[in-house]
C-alpha cells in the first residue's frame, strides 16, 4: 500500500507549482513577508531539503558525506549562503527543476516502509515523518509565496499532518524556548477544511478552538495568533501558542501581529 503521506507530499508541492506555473521570470525576484526571502530563496531551500532526504533514504553513504560541509555552514550561521551556493539555478529553470525533483521523491516515497528509519541533520526519522516534514515546509514556506501574489491556497484535509506534527511538538515548542513542559497538553477542537471536526488533548488544561488551517499556521509560525480565528482558553493553551514551534532548529520567535498577510491584487 502506498505512503499515504507521500501523496500528501505532492499534492502539497503541486499546489504551490499551479501558483507559480505561469508567473514571469521577474517575479521569481520579488521579497515575500518572510524575511526579505524571494521566491527564488523559497524554492532553493525546498529543493535543497528535498533533495537532502531523499539523499537520506536512498544512499546514507552520500548522506552522511554531505552532512560535514552543511554542518560547517550551521554552525557559522551561513545556511542560506550554503544552500544557494549548491543550487546554481534560477527563476522559471529552478522553478522547473524544484517541481520535477519534488515529483519524483513523492514517486520515491509512495513504496517507502513508513517505519524505515532515515538519518538526518539530528536524531533519524522514520520515512513517514520525514515526507511529512517535507510537506510542512512546502505548506509553511508556500505561505510567504500565496500572500505575495495575493492568493487564497486552496486547502484540504491533509492538513491534518501538520496539526498532528503540531500536536507531537507540544513538549519540544517548550523546550526549546526553555519553558517547562505542562503534564497535560490542551483540548485542540479544529475545524477541518472539510467540515470535520478533529479534537486532541484534554480540557482541564485549557482548550484551543478554531480553525484547523489557523492552527497549523501558528505551529509553523506563518501567522500571528493575534491574525489567526483561534480562541485560546487558559494560560497554558495561551503560553503554548505564544511559542508554538513544529520545526527543529534554535527558538525562532513567532511572526508579529499584522506582519503577514496576504497583499492585495492590483
Amino acid at each position: 500500500m502506498s505512503l499515504k503521506e507521500a501523496a500528501d507530499f505532492r499534492a502539497e508541492s503541486r499546489t504551490l507549482a499551479a501558483l507559480l506555473e505561469g508567473e514571469s521570470e521577474a517575479t521569481f525576484s520579488k521579497p515575500t513577508q518572510f524575511k526579505g526571502w524571494t521566491i527564488n530563496d523559497v524554492l532553493v531551500h525546498l529543493h535543497f531539503w528535498n533533495k537532502a532526504v531523499d539523499l537520506a533514504a536512498t544512499d546514507e553513504a552520500a548522506f552522511k558525506a554531505m552532512l560535514e560541509p552543511l554542518m560547517a555552514a550551521l554552525s557559522k550561521g551561513g545556511l542560506r549562503v550554503y544552500e544557494n551556493g549548491t543550487i546554481p539555478e534560477r527563476g522559471r529553470a529552478l522553478f522547473t527543476l524544484w517541481k520535477d525533483t519534488a515529483e519524483d521523491i513523492a514517486t520515491r516515497f509512495a513504496d517507502i516502509d513508513p517505519k524505515q528509519r532515515i538519518p538526518w541533520v539530528g536524531p533519524s526519522m522514520s520515512a513517514r515523518s520525514a515526507i511529512t516534514a517535507r510537506q510542512m515546509e512546502t505548506w509553511a514556506h508556500g505561505f510567504e509565496v500565496f500572500d505575495l501574489l495575493g492568493r487564497v491556497r486552496p486547502e484540504s484535509d491533509r492538513i491534518r499532518n501538520l496539526v498532528v506534527l503540531g500536536v507531537n511538538t507540544f513538549g519540544w515548542s517548550h523546550q526549546v524556548n526553555r519553558l517547562s513542559v505542562p503534564e497535560t497538553m490542551p483540548e485542540l477542537q479544529l475545524m477541518a477544511p472539510s467540515g470535520e471536526v478533529w479534537t486532541f488533548g484534554e480540557a482541564s488544561a485549557g482548550r484551543i478552538s478554531g480553525p484547523a488551517v489557523d492552527f497549523a499556521a501558528v505551529v509553523t509560525q506563518t501567522r500571528a495568533v493575534a491574525d489567526t480565528a483561534l480562541v485560546i482558553e487558559g494560560d497554558v493553551a495561551r503560553t503554548w501558542m505564544d511559542h508554538a514551534q513544529c520545526f527543529a532548529g534554535p527558538p525562532e520567535k513567532p511572526p508579529v501581529a499584522g506582519s503577514r498577510h496576504r497583499t492585495a491584487v492590483n
